[in-house]
């Protein structure tokens, strides 16, 4: 039995399904543990096949894999003092189940399943994973452990079980994704565990973008009385150490560092890029392309990607019609500039022209409609494509969670694109992070400091710009308007007589939710997007396309 521990938490960025990348990655963190004098070494949920693996898990080839990767870990344990805790996944009797080994001196010494399978928000564990019973402390150097795994502790029981078989502290591994003030749930939740069971938790969380989901870290422990032991890095990887004693009262660490945690205001910010740069890095991408319009979301998108990749790995195309205006002209330049990004003018008018003149006899003498405006979109979506397939750069698109919310975006045209940075972020989300970005200099970022985004193009008034002296409120309510509406509906469920009773127009929110709804197929076909509240489209909410349901709550 001993009265100290060293503990490691190894907060790392993991590529789903890249089994030799992530037992690399886990082999670095052992040798570092190691020569830190760790007595133990935890790695976040299901490390070597990344979280979440999906229907990887129906491939025999894969699962066989990622058991002899478990093995070969937990071998490499001799001739180290490190007690290693590894999540993975684990086969017993033909059942598959989401499991956590401690292995040292190079044999597995323990095996536990995890209890309770999130089957909700965009995990579908019981899908694939046989749930497990509840669990029991493991002996690690005389000190009798729980190790509750991610959604084991949303279940007051398991950890109450745990405590009362002896189990002194706690160490948890999580696959645990971003949103909106998640970092603060989490800490409650755990100050909740923490307080019913009087022992103390470690909370390690994974970091890095994984398509559409975004990792953010901030791994922490709590002690009894709620006191904050610990903090790691939010949006980064991280290897924190800290040390713990036994003490009368239970154990207490008397050595651990406590990073600042990521304010709300950066929070979207930070988990957005992140988003961007691994989905890119990931898949194979050093560079980015995008059209930059002199609007909003474009030149806030072209930040992102600068603080993502550096300057210098971001080129920004202009593509005027007639219907551009010298302001916007003046706008996208003025913000390459500022960004340093490579900046080019592609004019559209002769293709868009002579696409117009070929289809005249098919349109006849029908009156100049989106037809004619979806042209000009689409022939933008062909030009930027073809430098992105010339170039190997990817395609970014820039279209925010209002305008694909209610399909307010060209199919084909100014959706095309690999990844989507504002996917999930309200128009007035949009504004108040531009305004943000340009007051602050992110953590982790590889952008310019100061006032990136020209103030002219958070003043002015939105337009697509498709024909003359258009604005987005010609067609649409204003954005804080249209935002409440989407949200009432989208983030709240809430019936359609409850968002009037908000006090908004019954027949423009009729007409939203009718907008909504169709524009779903386009939504299927939108290129992902990092996910940053409960309701994304697409990983959050899965609506069908074909949908005949009306809400009569309004007349």
């Amino acid at each position: 039995m001993t009265d100290q521990l060293r503990i490691a938490l190894a907060q790392l960025n993991p590529k789903v399904g890249d089994l030799a990348g992530n037992l690399t990655l886990a082999r670095r963190a052992l040798a570092e543990a190691n020569a830190e004098g760790a007595d133990i070494l935890m790695f976040s949920e299901l490390f070597l096949t990344g979280y979440f693996p999906d229907d990887l898990l129906f491939k025999p080839q894969f699962v066989a894999d990622a058991i002899a990767c478990a093995k070969t870990l937990i071998a490499e344990t001799a001739g180290t003092g490190v007690s290693v805790i590894l999540p993975t996944i684990w086969q017993d009797q033909g059942r598959l189940y989401n499991a956590m080994l401690v292995g040292e001196g190079g044999h597995i010494t323990a095996i536990r399943y995890k209890r309770e399978l999130p089957n909700s928000d965009v995990f579908y564990e019981p899908r694939y994973f046989t749930p497990g019973p509840l669990p029991l402390p493991v002996d690690i150097k005389g000190v009798s452990v729980g190790i509750p795994i991610c959604e084991d502790i949303w279940h007051p029981e398991v950890c109450e079980h745990l405590a009362m078989r002896g189990a002194e502290i706690m160490l948890c591994p999580n696959g645990s994704p971003y949103w909106t003030n998640k970092q603060h749930v989490r800490k409650e939740l755990v100050r909740a565990r923490v307080a019913e069971d009087g022992v103390p938790m470690l909370y390690l969380n994974q970091v890095g973008g994984q398509d559409e989901l975004v990792f953010d870290g901030a791994s922490f422990a709590i002690e009894p009385g709620k006191k904050l032991v610990l903090q790691g890095k939010s949006f980064e990887t991280d290897f924190i150490i800290s040390d713990w004693q036994r003490t009368e009262s239970g154990w207490t660490c008397t050595n651990g560092r406590v990073e600042e945690l990521t304010s709300v205001d950066e929070a979207p910010w930070r988990a957005a890029v992140l988003g961007l740069r691994d989905y890119a890095h990931k898949n194979g991408f050093s560079e980015v392309v995008l059209g930059l319009s002199g609007g909003i979301d474009s030149a806030v998108v072209a930040a992102m990607a600068a603080d993502a990749f550096g300057p210098e790995k971001v080129h920004c195309i202009m593509l005027p019609y007639r219907y551009t205006s010298e302001e916007s002209l003046k706008d996208a330049k003025d913000c390459a500039e500022r960004l340093g990004v490579r900046y080019d003018v592609v004019a559209i008018g002769n293709p868009v022209d002579h696409a117009l003149a070929e289809l005249a006899p098919i349109f006849g003498d029908r009156p100049v409609d989106l037809a004619e405006e979806n042209i000009q979109s689409r022939m933008r979506g062909t030009i930027l494509m073809a430098v992105s397939n010339k170039l190997g750069s990817m395609l970014l698109t820039t279209g925010n969670k209002s305008e694909m919310g209610v399909g307010y975006a060209t199919i084909y045209g100014d959706m095309n694109g690999g990844y989507n940075p504002l996917k999930d972020m309200l128009k007035m989300q949009v504004y108040a992070l531009a305004d943000w970005r340009n007051r602050n200099m992110p953590g982790d970022c590889l952008g310019r400091a100061g006032e990136v985004i020209p103030p002219s193009i958070i003043s002015k008034a939105p337009s697509a710009e498709l024909r003359p002296d258009q604005k987005d409120q010609d067609s649409l309510p204003p954005y804080p308007v249209l935002d409440d509406i989407l949200t009432c509906i989208v983030e709240e469920e809430m019936a359609l007589g409850d968002v009037v009773k908000r006090g908004h127009d019954p027949a423009v929110v009729k007409r939203i939710e009718r907008l909504l709804n169709i524009a779903e197929y386009k939504r299927r076909q939108a290129a992902p997007g990092p996910k940053l509240s409960p309701r994304a489209f697409g990983q959050g909410r899965k609506y069908p396309i074909t949908n005949g349901y009306k809400d009569l709550t309004v007349g």
